[in-house]
């Protein structure tokens, strides 16, 4: 009885080797030049964002005191979400102040590291520098300040001294 495998062996193509995981056999791969999709999404599919998009701009009836009016969908949920919150839904008006700083950028601009100060803003920063420094003298700072020195050397025996002198201040109210 002749032997299958070697009968099997035979018939076989080189293209065949190594078929596995990620290495289909080369009789079902794609051709080259030739799309794994030839007819491509069919017309009218639409995603999420279209459906949505669509779905809000529907109108329903909606009654506002005696009177009755069409609206779209989207007009609706927005009237509802400002109701609610003038009624003091804090989740509703923490959704609608989200959704209002994205639609409309509201930032005051602070968050820009590359926009110089004005002269208001560095007066600040030098008088809380002065008394940064002033603070760390007074206990004891270890390292001679100037005003170069890193903010985490000055705001550690800094913040120590204000927690010690706030301490004080609990015992002499007691």
């Amino acid at each position: 009885m002749p032997d299958e495998t070697s009968a099997d062996a035979e018939t076989k193509t080189s293209e065949d080797d190594g078929v596995g995981y990620g290495n289909p056999p080369a009789r079902t791969r794609f051709r080259k030049g030739q799309s794994g999709n030839p007819t491509g999404r069919r017309n009218g599919a639409k995603n999420l964002k279209t459906d949505l998009a669509e779905e809000l701009q529907e109108s329903v009836m909606v009654r506002e005191g005696e009177r009755s009016t069409k609206i779209s969908k989207q007009r609706a949920i927005v009237k509802t979400l400002v109701n609610k919150t003038l009624k003091g839904d804090t989740a509703a008006a923490r959704t609608l102040l989200g959704t209002m700083n994205k639609l409309f950028d509201l930032q005051d601009g602070s968050d820009n590291p590359d926009e110089p100060l004005d002269g208001d803003d560095l007066e600040v920063l030098k008088a809380f520098e002065k008394r940064i420094v002033a603070r760390v003298q007074a206990s004891g700072g270890a390292a001679p300040v100037t005003a170069n020195t890193p903010y985490d050397q000055l705001i550690g025996p800094a913040a120590a001294a204000a927690d010690h002198a706030y301490d004080h201040e609990d015992d002499e109210r007691s």
